[in-house]
């Protein structure tokens, strides 16, 4: 199938153009720059050039594109360090999460695209009472720290843009906090964050997340081109969540840091924000039952304990090095 990857040089762009070159995909994949188009190409697809928040560009890479599919993976998340200033942060990827929806959405239909997947996010955003496991039935946070709230509101509004569309029919992929070489979880700032004792333990750290490595989160995007269902949203996420008391000191050892700092959650509250001791010590895990049911995928990568151990002993290497 013809296939367009809007934000084709992200954390999940870079595994997932590959692996739909691979599976006998036609390949079209949008970047904001021109340095990164030799990029494109190295990876098997047709690079084109669009910033997700100019309209007119978006819907001349699509028309010329022509695409039965569109994979949206557009964010802005390379920058993001600091968390205590977290709208502010995630300000431009809520823009592309808005805005560049709709404006990718627009040029879907006018060019008669079949299928639109979108990227959600599965971790802080659902209720933080009841079940510890959540499942795509329950609902989003309903009162969210007040540094998450817009935040919050970007994901919503691509959710229901996405999901009400019916030409082109809509997925959402609900992806877990993501990890692999030199991303997300593993990103040289965590790990040297984590290396300085920068990232304390708030509370008693019982949040519990859910994490996904960046080729897994390909993988389920590739299933769900063919066997994901119009209208429906997925977790995409490993196996085994885990609360911050249990994952956190296992990545510092495996990074062979001291223990992380512990700190009460008031005074967390003081220094780092309501929203960072909620993630800390309230937020919910996200279940992957039903993707696996009904898209047919299994993470190869079924535990963070494997995978964080796999991607931090390259890491170690590297730092020694």
């Amino acid at each position: 199938m013809r296939i367009l990857v809007a934000g084709a040089t992200g954390a999940v762009g870079l595994q997932l153009v590959p692996q739909l070159i691979a599976a006998g995909h036609s390949v079209v994949g949008t970047t904001r720059t021109a340095a990164k188009v030799e990029l494109i190409r190295r990876m098997g697809a047709e690079p084109a050039i669009a910033d997700g928040l100019d309209a007119p560009a978006i819907r001349a890479a699509v028309i010329a594109a022509k695409p039965e599919i569109i994979i949206d993976q557009m964010t802005d998340l390379a920058a993001v360090t600091d968390l205590r200033h977290f709208d502010r942060a995630f300000a431009t990827t809520n823009k592309l999460r808005t805005e560049g929806t709709d404006f990718l959405l627009a040029a879907a239909r006018e060019a008669g695209v079949r299928r639109f997947i979108a990227q959600s996010f599965c971790g802080w955003t659902y209720g933080r009472g009841g079940e510890e496991i959540k499942t795509e039935a329950d609902a989003l946070d309903s009162d969210p720290p007040e540094e998450l709230r817009r935040t919050l509101q970007a994901i919503q509004h691509l959710e229901d843009a996405v999901i009400s569309s019916a030409s082109p029919e809509g997925i959402i992929l609900r992806y877990g906090s993501f990890y692999g070489p030199d991303t997300g979880m593993l990103s040289r700032a965590m790990i040297d964050q984590v290396r300085r004792r920068r990232v304390p333990l708030i509370g008693g750290g019982g949040g519990r997340w859910s994490f996904i490595h960046v080729e897994d989160a390909a993988a389920a995007t590739v299933a769900a081109i063919e066997r994901g269902k119009p209208g429906e949203i997925y977790n995409i996420v490993d196996d085994e969540p885990a609360d911050v008391s249990e994952w956190l000191p296992a990545l510092a050892a495996l990074l062979g840091a001291r223990p992380p700092i512990r700190v009460p959650a008031w005074l967390g509250r003081l220094f780092a924000g309501e929203h960072l001791v909620s993630m800390m010590t309230e937020v919910r895990a996200g279940s992957n039952a039903k993707a696996r049911r009904e898209l047919g995928w299994q993470p190869a990568h079924p535990s963070w304990r494997q995978g964080f151990a796999e991607v931090a002993s390259g890491a170690t290497a590297q730092h020694a090095a």
